[in-house]
């Protein structure tokens, strides 16, 4: 049983990972709002690292952020969280692997596997903590300037790449809540 809920947890922890990566890329974290406009002749999406602009035809165009220390404090907060996330993901994926009761890597040493399987599990929890930081915060400051009615600029709506985030996020938590449920005394246990 206890194999087959560490299993699991690598499962939703490598996907919830998988997820974090492809938040980073997808290229609508904001997109231009429809609200109160008559005629649509372009939209824009925006995210942590390019903003692109459609027009009606349906060609696009991205650039890079000229600057990095021109950005908004929140979008290099967000772009911290998001890599810190991606780095903790594969040191969970690296460390569940080998903690893993059912894996031969490691020996047959159980009392130290559990606690690399906990070390994995924290890194799952941690990553989760991040992503959901990361997006939460990005969506606020979305909400913020659409209802903000002194805003003069153009108003956006919260994008696929915020909720592919928070499904990450309730991936990687869920599998590593399911580790460290998993990995305490299994001392007595032969697999």
């Amino acid at each position: 049983m206890r194999s087959a809920v560490q299993v699991c947890g690598l499962c939703l922890g490598f996907l919830g990972s998988v997820c974090a990566v492809v938040s980073l890329q997808v290229r609508a974290w904001k997109n231009s709002s429809d609200d109160g406009d008559v005629i649509i002749t372009s939209k824009i999406y925006e995210n942590l690292w390019t903003s692109c602009a459609e027009d009606s035809t349906g060609t696009f165009n991205c650039w890079f952020y000229p600057s990095v220390l021109a950005l908004p404090a929140y979008i290099q907060a967000c772009r911290a969280l998001m890599i810190t996330s991606v780095v903790l993901g594969a040191l969970g994926v690296s460390a569940t692997l080998v903690g893993m009761q059912c894996s031969k890597v490691g020996g047959e040493n159980y009392r130290l596997k559990g606690r690399i399987t906990a070390l994995g599990g924290v890194a799952f929890i941690l990553q989760g903590l991040c992503t959901m930081t990361a997006v939460s915060w990005y969506a606020s400051i979305v909400v913020q300037t659409f209802f903000d009615p002194l805003h003069p600029g153009t108003r956006f709506e919260i994008g696929e790449g915020l909720y592919i985030g928070w499904c990450s996020a309730a991936l990687v938590l869920i599998g590593g809540t399911s580790l460290l449920c998993t990995s305490g005394n299994a001392d007595d246990e032969k697999w």
